[in-house]
């Protein structure tokens, strides 16, 4: 399993190269059913804070309804794979939309959201059976938010916890 983990990471690294090359928070995301990408993207319209909709798994989860249609057959869980732990919004929308389990390479400490405690939460999260993998190709993800972090020309959350402590990191 490790194999394939590491694999469709790179896929999304991939994602969060052409983000990088862009200008944009390296974000990159990819989605699978059945060890099968399905979809993928990248963060997009993070320049001053601009839009905070077009994260990487956001525009993932859009890509995969555009391709399937509310009435896809195939109800198999997916997996995502994203370069930076998802934050509150993206973890919920993953939930709501069959995601069950997540792999990240890149710990979140300023919004991730997979440490949400969903058995506090109300019966339909409560009884969902979630896993979660951190740190899958973390290095090779870490530079990537050390170089955006490093240009003085980032005007995406520059002095943020985020930044200091990627900046931070050996």
């Amino acid at each position: 399993m490790a194999a394939i983990h590491s694999k469709q990471m790179q896929e999304a690294l991939a994602e969060a190269g052409k983000a990088l090359a862009l200008g944009e928070f390296p974000v990159g995301c990819v989605i699978s059913r059945n060890d099968q990408i399905v979809a993928r993207a990248h963060r997009t319209n993070s320049h001053n804070h601009a839009n905070e909709l077009d994260h990487a798994e956001i525009t993932a989860l859009r890509t995969l309804l555009n391709q399937e249609g509310e009435t896809a057959q195939d109800n198999s869980p997916l997996t995502v794979y994203a370069t930076l732990e998802p934050c509150l919004m993206c973890f919920a929308a993953l939930l709501l939309n069959n995601v069950r389990t997540i792999v990240y390479a890149y710990e979140d400490v300023m919004g991730g959201g997979t440490g949400l405690d969903l058995r506090a939460l109300p019966p339909f999260y409560r009884e969902m059976e979630i896993t979660i993998i951190p740190h899958i190709r973390r290095a090779d993800s870490l530079a990537l938010f050390k170089d955006f972090f490093s240009n003085p020309e980032t005007n995406y959350w520059p002095d943020s916890h985020l930044s200091h402590y990627t900046l931070d990191q050996p």
